[in-house]
């Protein structure tokens, strides 16, 4: 997914399929890598007011959790690992548009660039692609893929989409329905 123009060779990334079909309103879902096999459950609450929601193995061990920060004047959700916070992910409203940002404990930013809305934009570190999220080249009703580049920290990048995901207008809309 990470295509390059200039001729030289596609970093090698891992590709997951996020299966968003949630269980009445638990908002439990799978991930699953480039075979279609189940490799992390997304369980938790993703409605409107509160987000909570933890990443765990197939065999059922947590590896992250992710939580809403409500009352807030910009939606933000932070991220733990073993109860630290990891990485916090907050929604900027610029003009009209709205951009969003994770900002990571061990120093730096993620940017995600594009129309998350849609599932088509790029997660950068240091304006490096280290992810991409497209839901045009699956051809599954609501699920997206996410091609995370080798030497990353995938759990982490997978919950950063299952954040921005659970932030818009479309997924709240979708979790009430």
């Amino acid at each position: 997914m990470f295509g390059r123009h200039d001729g030289s060779p596609a970093p090698l990334t891992t590709d997951y399929l996020v299966q968003r079909r949630p269980a009445a309103f638990s908002g439990d879902f799978w991930i699953g890598n480039g075979l279609g096999q189940p490799v992390f459950h997304v369980a938790g609450t993703l409605l409107r007011l509160r987000k909570d929601f933890t990443i765990e193995d197939a065999t059922g061990q947590e590896l992250l959790r992710a939580r809403s920060r409500v009352l807030r004047v910009r939606e933000t959700m932070v991220i733990e690992r073993e109860g630290r916070t990891v990485a916090t992910l907050h929604e900027n409203l610029v003009g009209l548009r709205s951009q969003m940002s994770v900002e990571l404990e061990e120093g730096g930013q993620l940017r995600l660039q594009g129309d998350v809305a849609e599932h088509d934009y790029t997660i950068s570190h240091g304006g490096a692609a280290v992810a991409q999220v497209s839901g045009r080249r699956v051809h599954a009703h609501d699920a997206y893929g996410v091609s995370i580049a080798q030497g990353h920290d995938d759990v982490l990048l997978l919950a950063v989409a299952v954040c921005a995901d659970a932030l818009t207008p479309q997924s709240s809309d979708r979790d009430e329905g």
